[in-house]
């Protein structure tokens, strides 16, 4: 467990500062910045995968998970003028998506981990994150799921406005902007963390790099 305990405090914190992070936002609300944080979820999942296994990063995605109910628990009881902090379908969303494109994300940066270095990191991520991002903003955000109920849709509804594209484009409603602004910011940090995570193989292991 020793061994495990830097993955799960990283994966931790990362997961915590997200929670806080997307509280504050940037481009009009096209953007939080726990967008900038949470992508590196991946990053930890990739390392604990290359250095102590599958089953070591699995264990760390779901101290992950389990850290992320704790937060939407406790935003939920956070009550804004608006409502929860955290509502029901974005804790759920949430949730779901975490799980995953995690569990994904490990999967296939062990089916392409004897390749190139960069090869499993970089897939693995970006598939993983397309993932989240497509499940997490349409489980919390999308007018065609309705199983959540009235009260429940409503805590929502203001992300069902119309707005014009990432600021720019035709209108559509606000939610499918800040899907793809979240997107575009997971494919870009995919590219940088490259960079941590060939540095820390080495250092860490440098048998692997």
């Amino acid at each position: 467990m020793n061994r495990l305990l830097p993955g799960v405090i990283a994966m931790a914190a990362i997961v915590v500062a997200s929670n806080i992070l997307v509280q504050f936002l940037l481009l009009d609300g096209l953007l939080t910045w726990g967008a900038f944080t949470y992508p590196f979820a991946f990053l930890v999942t990739d390392l604990m995968n290359r250095i102590h296994g599958v089953a070591a990063a699995r264990r760390v995605v779901l101290a992950g998970f389990v850290t992320g109910v704790i937060c939407s628990l406790i935003g939920s009881r956070i009550m804004l003028e608006y409502g929860p902090a955290v509502s029901l379908r974005v804790a759920v969303g949430s949730g779901v998506a975490f799980l995953t494109a995690q569990m994904l994300d490990v999967t296939i940066f062990d089916r392409l981990r004897r390749g190139t270095w960069w090869r499993a990191p970089l897939v693995s991520t970006l598939v993983g994150s397309a993932v989240d991002t497509a499940l997490f903003f349409t489980i919390a955000f999308s007018a065609t799921i309705t199983l959540f109920g009235p009260e429940a849709d409503a805590a929502i509804s203001w992300a069902w406005e119309g707005a014009p594209f990432l600021t720019f484009g035709a209108e559509m409603s606000l939610w499918i902007s800040l899907a793809v602004a979240d997107w575009m910011v997971k494919l870009t940090l995919a590219v940088i963390a490259l960079i941590p995570f060939r540095a820390l193989v080495r250092r860490l292991s440098p048998a692997l790099a």
